[in-house]
This record gives structure tokens, C-alpha cells and sequence, in this order.
């Protein structure tokens, strides 16, 4: 039953990001900066910084399902950098502050160089470069 959770959950979070997408990109068609993907992670982490903190303060309650559904679903089909961020958060204030600081260094930095590579590694052969 879980597995439906998180695939409903992230169908609707896969929808906002992409109205979010839409609207920005329709309100402002020429921008070059990467506005929409911004909004969509800062709206993502205050979401889950918002849930989590109710959660912690027992201001609210959520049964495993519904919190497969909002954490895993909805915000991991809306972005999964509030995930990267809620750890990161959860290391500091656990006293892990190395272990968060690797943690950005290894999402940032390995995750841009697998970018790199993977695009190297697609667009080898062809004439165009980036």
C-alpha cells in the first residue's frame, strides 16, 4: 500500500513542479536564469522544514502512510533538493557537522561532475559541444 502512496503522492508533486514550470516560464519567456527550478526548491524545503517541525513540536500527527505520501511523494516529485536539505539540516543539528558538510560537498560536486560526464559522454560524436 505504501508503493501507491508515493506514486500518487509523486504524480502530484511531478504536476506542481511542472505548473510551477509553466507559469514562470510563461510570465517570464526570455529569462535566462533558471528561475522555476529555484522557486521549486525553496518552496520544497520550506515545505518540509514546515512539516518537520510540526512533527518534532507534535503540533501535528501523521500515520506512515500519510508521511510516505507528503515527504516521499509529493515533495520527491516536487524536488528532492528539500530532501537534500532536511538531511543536511538533521546532520547539523545532530552534531554531524562533518558529515553535513560532506554531504554537500558530495551532492554538489558529484552530482555536477556526473553531469559533466554524462553529457561528454552523450555527446560524444556529434558536432555540436557545450
Amino acid at each position: 500500500m505504501v508503493w501507491f502512496a508515493v506514486a500518487a503522492g509523486g504524480a502530484l508533486g511531478s504536476l506542481a513542479r511542472h505548473g510551477v514550470n509553466h507559469l514562470i516560464h510563461t510570465r517570464w519567456p526570455l529569462m535566462r536564469f533558471p528561475l522555476a527550478t529555484l522557486a521549486v526548491n525553496i518552496a520544497g524545503c520550506l515545505v518540509i522544514g514546515l512539516l518537520a517541525g510540526l512533527l518534532i513540536s507534535e503540533r501535528i500527527e501523521l500515520r506512515f502512510y500519510w508521511r510516505e505520501f507528503l515527504f516521499v511523494g509529493v515533495l520527491g516529485g516536487f524536488t528532492t533538493f528539500s530532501t537534500f536539505g532536511f538531511d543536511t539540516i538533521t546532520l547539523m543539528r545532530t552534531h554531524s557537522a562533518p558529515a553535513a558538510l560532506w554531504n554537500v560537498a558530495g551532492h554538489v560536486g558529484l552530482g555536477l561532475l556526473a553531469v559533466h560526464v554524462g553529457m561528454s559522454i552523450g555527446a560524444r560524436g556529434s558536432h555540436g559541444s557545450f
